[in-house]
């Protein structure tokens, strides 16, 4: 097969990490003979200092060639009080609209070799294994309108938390299927005694999961399900929740993992005619903007972010599935980095990247 890969290695961490990824990637076309054309293109803070803009139309030109896009970071301190059209993280924004994805897919899984990774107790991680599914389009972060307004001597900020009938059935029904293929379980996330928004989400959810007899769905209020994720992760399978909901619950997941450096992530979209996902592939993690350049990131998230568009945008499960196995072997060997390893010498980016390409 052709893979045809736009790579945006952005900020902070995250040339380092993305590097370790397409060594991955590379490793495992070469294995399989598959061919892989590379295109690197600028997103984020390093596109604002080139370009002026935290997303170029060329950026976007790349993105609706290529058939899935490899992200790294976006984020640096110089930006923090710029103007939001200037911030590196409307890049992120920017091209999740351009390529029209909706759903945003977290794993969240504890290895069984980095239970003490977590500070939780171990008799609590153990056996976590569960997919966020956080919609990506609609909600506080789009809606309209927004700003901050002076009115004589009084200041006033407005964001507007909106979904449409047709966004919640999407999302959803990309949850019900991803349940259909695990333990048949869906959770839906939202704040209904409070908010009409989640009203009509739930009202929604609901309606979408008449068509999945065979799946169970439950509800639990967002303030519950952060609670839940920590006391008693095992009882979820799939999380479905709206975009702000779901920012916040995934990040608390890395606790679940061990690190937030583990954690994948998949941005999927409508199928093109060849039968794949239009896919957006990043880790959780932000820019850590304080140990770039120093080889000390961990790119596990970034590997495994290579997985799961291996899996959707080409749809080569085995080899997505030889890239997860290479993760837990590293995971087992104790080649890992500072982050995962709180005693003895840690190993570095590349090192991790090594034992990767070694063990698929």
């Amino acid at each position: 097969m052709h893979l045809n890969v736009l790579v945006l290695p952005g900020d902070g961490i995250g040339p380092e990490v993305t590097r370790e990824a397409v060594r991955v990637l590379q490793h495992v076309a070469q294995k399989w003979r598959h061919q892989v054309t590379l295109t690197e293109g600028l997103l984020g803070g390093i596109a604002i200092h080139q370009t002026g803009t935290p997303f170029p139309e060329e950026t976007a030109r790349l993105a609706s060639k290529a058939d899935a896009t490899l992200m790294g970071a976006v984020g640096l301190p110089e930006f923090d009080n710029a103007p939001p059209e200037k911030r590196p993280e409307k890049g992120l924004l920017g091209i999740r609209k351009a390529l029209g994805v909706y759903a945003n897919l977290r794993p969240v899984r504890a290895y069984a070799s980095q239970l003490d990774s977590s500070p939780l107790k171990n008799h609590l991680v153990e056996g976590t294994d569960m997919i966020i599914v956080r919609e990506l389009t609609g909600g506080i972060y789009y809606g309209t309108p927004r700003g901050i307004f002076e009115d004589g001597a009084e200041t006033r900020a407005v964001n507007t938390m909106t979904y449409t009938r047709s966004e919640i059935e999407r999302v959803s029904r990309m949850a019900f299927h991803l349940a259909r293929a695990r333990r048949k379980k869906v959770t839906s996330v939202d704040k209904s005694n409070v908010l009409e928004n989640s009203q009509l989400w739930r009202r929604v959810v609901i309606e979408v999961a008449r068509e999945f007899p065979d799946v169970a769905l439950d509800h639990i209020l967002v303030d519950n399900c952060a609670m839940q994720l920590i006391l008693n992760p095992r009882r979820f399978d799939i999380v479905l929740t709206e975009n702000m909901f779901g920012d916040i619950l995934s990040d608390e997941g890395a606790v679940l993992a061990g690190s937030i450096g583990m954690l994948p992530s998949a941005s999927i979209g409508d199928r093109r005619p060849s039968g794949a996902w239009v896919g957006l592939y990043e880790p959780v993690h932000g820019s850590a903007p304080d140990i770039a350049g120093q080889n000390k990131a961990n790119p596990l998230g970034a590997i495994g972010s290579v997985g799961a568009l291996l899996e959707y945008s080409f749809g080569l499960k085995e080899e997505a599935a030889a890239v997860d196995a290479a993760i837990e072997a590293v995971l087992r060997s104790g080649k890992v980095t500072a982050d995962l390893r709180p005693s003895g010498v840690p190993a570095t980016t590349g090192q991790v990247g090594d034992a990767v390409c070694a063990a698929i």
